[in-house]
């Protein structure tokens, strides 16, 4: 594990009960070494890679409502999750990530698919790929997985600034 919770609160400005990862598994360019302290320029991260977990617990708020006799996890927190994932490329992009605070909003989701139901108590692995770079805007091909198995998908335009 890259990213324990704690460290994970380090990077991302959500709390509960809109954080919507546990931890970082691992951030790499597929086919290249990463260079342990090197910091990345953005248009060099074509095609990074974040793998991340989240754990749906069964008493999250969000399941009371959605559904009370069929509990599911509404389709726009799975698209919000993928966003956070896509947020942990500043872990190449500065020195110190842990010190920086960054502004990172969701722009766009497209090609959303919601393949199977999501419930409580499930552990999902978040895989994001970048897709495109331009200056802080960052399309990523974001996936949700449930024991390997494809539950929903989306392509997340977002904007990440950071400070």
């Amino acid at each position: 594990m890259l990213l324990n919770t704690e460290q994970v609160k380090k990077i991302l400005p959500h709390r509960d009960p809109f954080l919507f990862i546990d931890s970082v598994e691992s951030v790499s360019i597929p086919g290249q070494e990463i260079e342990k302290g090197k910091v990345y320029d953005i248009k060099e991260l074509q095609n990074m890679e974040v793998v991340a977990h989240y754990t749906t617990k069964k008493d999250h708020n969000i399941f009371a409502g959605h559904f009370p006799d069929y509990p599911i996890l509404p389709g726009v927190v799975q698209v919000e999750m993928m966003a956070q994932a896509t947020s942990f490329i500043v872990l190449l992009l500065n020195q110190d990530p842990f010190s920086m605070k960054m502004d990172v909003a969701l722009l766009g989701i497209n090609e959303a698919r919601f393949r199977k139901p999501i419930f409580p108590e499930m552990e999902l692995k978040i895989v994001t790929k970048t897709l495109k770079v331009r200056g802080p805007m960052i399309t990523s091909e974001c996936k949700l997985y449930h024991n390997d198995v494809l539950m929903s998908e989306a392509t997340v335009l977002a904007s990440l600034k950071m400070t």
